[in-house]
């Protein structure tokens, strides 16, 4: 089993999701912990510019969204299973639904005023000014979600989750999926970081259930490393040969070799510059040099991620 390395911070909720399924799968991980908002100078030496957290380090291999990470996560531990063998469509299906609708609805509930002035209640003023300029910015300066919509979108999202549950400890069955990680993370959120919000979940007891099983799953065997030892484990190591019977999917008109740029569609779209090398049919991979990181192979899932000739 290859060396995982996470970089995440402790609050962040996709971070969670894959601290989650670490802890599903039993694997061991080394736990990087990056800032929660720019400057991110260690996370730029590995990615080249994508922010988001987390992202999952495999010697020069660095692997960003937590679609592609559980993916990866997959492939190295297929048992237990994030895909019941015959409703692989639909867990992706609502665990997309959950991270891309689920998750900001959630989070602009669970950053109301009341619960706001909670969670930062012992913060420096300085920091939570940043953090919510860092979070606009992530946002393309759009506004958040009203509390009252956010509250009221959220119960319906509750009530959906609920009627899934019924009769069943896990979304799909009786054991969890990619769609209960998913799901899951911002009411982590909810229920530990904000529980001054968290009576909105009384009224689905389903749920609340639900959200207690898949919390005790844990994160596994997890140790310390620094962001310098992470990069240090870049530097040193080659990235991993990339399958040549895995299809080019053309799509853009951009061949291989090309000097591209990456970046999220919507939601921290920092750009990530460097030579494309592969363009499957779930991923793109660019490989790019740095000072201190060395020559690294950054993949990202197509779904979400948006490719473009450099320079254009």
């Amino acid at each position: 089993m290859p060396e995982l390395i996470l970089h995440h911070y402790p609050l962040s909720p996709f971070a969670e999701k894959i601290r989650l399924i670490l802890g599903f799968k039993k694997l061991p991980w080394h736990s990087v912990f990056i800032p929660n908002m720019m400057p991110k100078p260690d996370v730029v030496a590995l990615t080249g510019g994508h922010r988001r957290t987390p992202f999952l380090q495999i010697g020069s291999d660095i692997y960003c969204d937590t679609a592609l990470i559980g993916d990866v996560l997959e492939q190295l531990a297929p048992n237990p299973s994030l895909y019941p063998p015959a409703q692989k469509g639909v867990v992706r299906i609502v665990a997309q639904w959950a991270d891309s609708l689920l998750f900001p609805v959630a989070m602009a509930y669970n950053f109301n005023p009341e619960a706001a002035k909670s969670f930062f209640a012992n913060q420096d003023p300085a920091h939570v000014q940043a953090f919510v300029a860092d979070r606009t910015a992530m946002r393309g300066g759009a506004p958040r979600m009203p509390a009252p919509d956010a509250a009221a979108m959220y119960k319906s999202h509750l009530r959906r989750l609920s009627q899934m549950l019924e009769g069943q400890p896990f979304l799909f069955g009786g054991q969890a999926c990619l769609a209960d990680f998913s799901a899951v993370h911002p009411l982590w959120f909810t229920t530990q970081q904000v529980p001054v919000a968290a009576d909105i979940l009384k009224s689905t007891p389903h749920v609340q259930d639900w959200v207690a099983r898949m919390l005790a799953i844990g994160h596994g065997d997890h140790t310390a490393m620094t962001a310098s030892d992470a990069i240090a484990v870049a530097r040193s190591a080659k990235p991993a040969a990339l399958d040549p019977g895995q299809h080019f999917q053309d799509e853009h008109g951009i061949p291989l070799g090309s000097d591209v740029v990456i970046q999220a569609e919507s939601f921290g779209t920092e750009p990530s510059a460097g030579q494309l090398v592969a363009a499957t049919r779930t991923r793109y991979t660019i490989r790019r040099t740095d000072p201190r990181a060395g020559t690294v192979h950054v993949h990202f899932p197509r779904i979400g991620f948006v490719l473009k000739r450099a320079g254009t």
